[in-house]
């Protein structure tokens, strides 16, 4: 088992169930060891992007390609890059009540009509004002504000907007997409590139993200896999089951030691398959 200790190094503005910025140093020794600095670092399913961003941050990678199939996740990403200023406005306008929770809930509910820039700031209001960032979930505090923890005790402004400042100096170096992965995976430029691929987790995927895989959905994701990443360096984090292990028992896998939370905070063990890297 890999023990991961380093914590709250991700340069993301997203809190995201199961996000793997605690692997920021290993993955930094693991391209060390494979002589992969300076490659371009893609994920298939950006999520928070937490070790994406401070790899460029950090200047690990030349370039970071980063796509999400959820609209919601996609249109919070397209904001900030593209509208920053504005997007930064709104925070500093935007009242972090339970009023406003509600009407950035609707625009959540209506998400497939919703004006790109108005669904990528509801996204960033639940994700920071919901438990455990979760978009599906109630506010933290409840409806009441009756909770330990009210609603704003995960939005310091000046902080979140101060990542979103230092990402957007490197949206040059950063391409974002929103498709479904596997047609991500068959179409992105492999050259002197590097893969995180993190998909939903098997077993609690459907509590925590609006679009979660079946099992279908994670056997085509490992045969894509095989098919177009058979020659390029990757690794793959996932929930451990048999039927996750049984789509990938032919690669090699390690079991990593994560702590994370998820209504409670706890210590878990995830797969990492790999191929083409030495770890």
């Amino acid at each position: 088992m890999i023990g991961l200790m380093d914590m709250g190094r991700a340069l993301s503005p997203l809190r995201y169930p199961g996000g793997k910025g605690q692997m920021y140093d290993y993955v930094v020794e693991l391209m060390y060891r494979n002589d992969l600095i300076g490659s371009n670092y893609i994920e298939p399913f950006a999520g928070g992007a937490g070790v994406a961003l401070k790899l460029l941050e950090d200047g690990y990678v030349a370039n970071v390609s980063i796509n999400d199939f959820d609209r919601s996740i996609y249109a919070f990403w397209y904001s900030i890059l593209n509208w920053t200023e504005e997007f930064i406005r709104r925070i500093e306008e935007t009242e972090v009540s339970i009023n406003e929770w509600h009407t950035q809930k609707n625009i959540q509910i209506n998400k497939k009509d919703a004006n790109l820039f108005d669904l990528g700031f509801s996204t960033f209001f639940l994700n920071r004002t919901n438990r455990s960032g979760i978009l599906k979930a109630g506010p933290i505090g409840g409806l009441n504000q009756q909770g330990k923890y009210k609603i704003d005790c995960r939005f310091n402004k000046e902080r979140l907007i101060q990542f979103i400042l230092q990402i957007n100096q490197h949206r040059n170096n950063i391409e974002l997409s929103n498709v479904d992965a596997n047609e991500f995976i068959r179409n992105t430029n492999k050259e002197e590139s590097f893969w995180f691929i993190d998909p939903p987790y098997y077993h609690k995927g459907k509590d925590l993200y609006i679009n979660f895989f079946t099992h279908e959905d994670h056997q085509m994701l490992s045969e894509t896999i095989d098919i177009y990443l058979e020659r390029i360096p990757f690794i793959i984090t996932y929930d451990i089951c048999n039927s996750i292990f049984e789509f990938y028992k032919h690669m090699n896998c390690e079991v990593l030691s994560l702590n994370y939370s998820v209504q409670t905070k706890k210590r878990s063990g995830e797969y990492m398959f790999y191929k083409n890297v030495i770890v």
